[in-house]
């Protein structure tokens, strides 16, 4: 029983549970809903991702509201993120018409993953982007607006024409499989690059940790700090690295996103 409590406390990141769990204490949170063949429980990943959408709804109305021209403070850190998705992500790959009726989304999206990754350094959090459920149901989302904005841009019927390039009638049906094999695949890519990349790095964290009481047991004490510093610091080094992984990974989904749905739009280009 103890050796199973040391793997839960070690891989409480990866964990989706209805517990939170702090030392000793511990909290289990409800069930919403429980039918007899189905239920509705509150997880921790679920948890977080609340807490994520209620820190967007009571930042960014602050952010929004103009005080003055020059931005200051915790306005101008999100305004220059909010102009870079902007300009450098959605204007430079789909026309300010279609870009200005799509970007709502891509801010949130950015946002939403943001959030939820720096969530998931916080001590005794969850990480929801490290669920595989969570990023192949934003995955999902995104490969929703991407064909829904192409069929709306250029017809449904002008749109499925596109998927397939002009090409000789001979290998145009493997030409079709491969086309709508790529377009399965680019969701599935979107969700396992998120999922691995956010998962790696909370499993590299407890694994140095790990390391310090492989190193000091049975030494003396000053043999166990001495070797104990080093796997300290690559831990510090990693939850540091994560920080910055945390914004690039939500750039990276937002980005091909972007891109994908540029395409979607605009076909021929």
């Amino acid at each position: 029983m103890s050796e199973s409590k040391e793997k839960l406390d070690v891989i409480h990141h990866l964990l989706d549970t209805q517990r939170i769990q702090i030392f000793d204490w511990h909290y289990d949170l409800p069930t919403l809903f429980k039918g007899e063949w189905y239920e509705l429980p509150i997880t921790k990943n679920v948890l977080m991702m609340w807490i994520a959408a209620g820190l967007m709804l009571v930042i960014f109305p602050i952010v929004c509201r103009r005080k003055s021209l020059v931005p200051t403070g915790l306005r101008n850190f999100f305004e220059a993120i909010l102009v870079f998705i902007r300009d450098d992500i959605v204007y430079s790959n789909m026309d300010k018409e279609d870009g200005n009726k799509y970007l709502p989304y891509l801010w949130t999206l950015f946002f939403f993953i943001f959030f939820c990754n720096l969530i998931g350094l916080v001590p005794f959090a969850a990480t929801a982007t490290g669920n595989i459920a969570v990023t192949a149901t934003l995955a999902l989302i995104s490969f929703l607006f991407i064909h829904i904005s192409g069929m709306m841009k250029n017809g449904v019927g002008g749109y499925l024409k596109s998927i397939v390039p002009h090409v000789p009638l001979v290998i145009w049906p493997l030409l079709l499989v491969v086309e709508v094999m790529g377009h399965i695949i680019k969701p599935f890519a979107l969700a396992v690059r998120l999922f691995a990349n956010m998962t790696a790095g909370h499993v590299l964290i407890p694994v140095f940790l790990s390391f310090i009481v492989a190193l000091t047991s049975g030494l003396p004490a000053y043999f166990g700090y001495t070797l104990g510093v080093l796997p300290l610091l690559m831990a510090i080094a990693i939850t540091l690295l994560e920080v910055l992984i945390a914004m690039i990974q939500a750039y990276i989904f937002t980005f091909l996103t972007a891109v994908f749905m540029g395409m979607a739009l605009h076909p021929d280009h």
